[in-house]
This record gives C-alpha cells, sequence and structure tokens, in this order.
C-alpha cells in the first residue's frame, strides 16, 4: 500500500463512513432498549444515560432488571463483569492494530466504544491511527444514543398495547443472533438449551425462584458456557487445519 493511500485509509472521515453502517443497526437495537427500559419502569433520561455511558447491548439489557427490583451493587458488578469481559479481550486483540499515534488516553476512549462489530471493522485493517479510530466509534455511539433515546420517548407515549408489541423486538434480536449459530454447531445448541433449561429451573422451582435476577444471569451463563467447554473442548490443531484449507 502506498504511502497516500495508508493516509487516506486512516482519515476521520474514512472512519466516519465506515462507521456509518454499524451506527444504522445500533439505532433499531437502541430503540428496542429505550422501549424496554421506559417500560422496565425507567424515565427516557435514565435510559439515555445508560446508554451514553455504557456502550454495551446484552449488559444494558441485563441490568435494568437488577435495577428496577432492588438489585444489589455487588450483583450488578459481577453481572456485568460476566457478560461483558469479552470487551476487555477485544481491546487487547485491537491494541495490536493501534499506531504509534494512538497515545494511554486515547486507548481507554477507543476501548469505551469497542462494541462486536467495531472490532470487526478495525480489526480487518492492517494498521489504524487515532483519527480513523475516532470517527469510526463516534458514529456507533451516537447511533447507539439516538437510538435509545427515540425508543425511550415512544415508550413514554405510546399507548400500552403498543408498547407491549415493540418490545417483542428486543427477544427477536436475541432469537436471532442465537438460532443461526445454535443450527449451525450442535455444540452451541446444547450449551443454548442447557442455559434455557436452568433459567426455567430458577423461574418454576420454588427454592431456586428466591434468587435474584443478577444472579440467575450469572449462574446459567457461565454454568451452561463451563459445562459446553468441557464438553466440547475446542480442537485448536484441527481449527488451524481448517484456517489453512
Amino acid at each position: 500500500m502506498k504511502k497516500n493511500e495508508r493516509i487516506k485509509e486512516n482519515t476521520f472521515l474514512k472512519g466516519i463512513v465506515d462507521g456509518l453502517p454499524i451506527c444504522l443497526g445500533y439505532i433499531s437495537v437502541a430503540f428496542a432498549f429505550g422501549i424496554f427500559s421506559v417500560s422496565n419502569g425507567l424515565t427516557a433520561a435514565e435510559a439515555v444515560l445508560i446508554s451514553m455511558t455504557n456502550v454495551t447491548s446484552a449488559g444494558q439489557l441485563a441490568a435494568v432488571p437488577i435495577m428496577t427490583l432492588g438489585g444489589t451493587l455487588f450483583e450488578m458488578a459481577l453481572s456485568q463483569l460476566v457478560i461483558n469481559l469479552r470487551y476487555a479481550l477485544m481491546s487487547v486483540s485491537l491494541s495490536q492494530k493501534l499506531d504509534s499515534s494512538v497515545h494511554l488516553a486515547d486507548r481507554f476512549l477507543i476501548a469505551f466504544v469497542n462494541t462486536d462489530e467495531v472490532f470487526a471493522v478495525a480489526s480487518s485493517k492492517k494498521e489504524v491511527g487515532k483519527t480513523y479510530m475516532f470517527g469510526l466509534i463516534l458514529m456507533p455511539y451516537l447511533g447507539w444514543s439516538l437510538g435509545t433515546l427515540i425508543g425511550a420517548v415512544a415508550g413514554s407515549i405510546l399507548p400500552a398495547a403498543v408498547i407491549s408489541a415493540l418490545g417483542i423486538m428486543i427477544y427477536g434480536m436475541f432469537i436471532a443472533i442465537v438460532v443461526p449459530a445454535a443450527r449451525e454447531d450442535k455444540n452451541v445448541l446444547f450449551c443454548v438449551v442447557l442455559a434455557v433449561v436452568l433459567s426455567c429451573a430458577f423461574r418454576f422451582v420454588p427454592l431456586l425462584s428466591r434468587v435474584q435476577t443478577g444472579f440467575v444471569i450469572i449462574i446459567c451463563s457461565v454454568a451452561a458456557s463451563t459445562v459446553a467447554a468441557l464438553l466440547f473442548p475446542v480442537n485448536k490443531k484441527k481449527e488451524d487445519n481448517a484456517d489453512e484449507i
């Protein structure tokens, strides 16, 4: 790659262009989060504040019931650690792509909006600079915040029947994420089914139903993933050979 082409590739405008599709996708997901938050008792301002200070869809969705049902700070912290731990690993990996223009303070800011999609786009580049990354994370951040605002305001003024119908969007989103992966890999399917069975047990078994929502999320996710990892360990050698093919 020539020097002029690499400079063009690492511009702020190029980052905005690459981040625009992520922004548009986030608006719909954040809209569902806004509806979900208001329907669970939060105000529109509280929902938007959550999205502007925590750019993590699964973490935010898990946090709302904990807050509205009076969960403890420890419960909140532990659930967020389990759900969002992958972002720490993604940030470490992405740091290998950052050039010398990215300083320590810049890394903290980039890590704040280092979502799955941002990580995928940035990782596809050979090397990325500060200005490109700032452009790339700006659009998803604006889309996530704006989508939450629209959803929260809509949830505050729309009739209850409409809000209830729109609330299904958030479950549809997770179904769209989980089902394709489960259909392609029986190990993933086993993990999903086990998590569902455990969740149902915590819902319907009298003694287990006393466990708070946040801890149920933690127990089900950790237990299901641990059992699946023990029963179906990844064959690294086989995986490497498949990549070479």
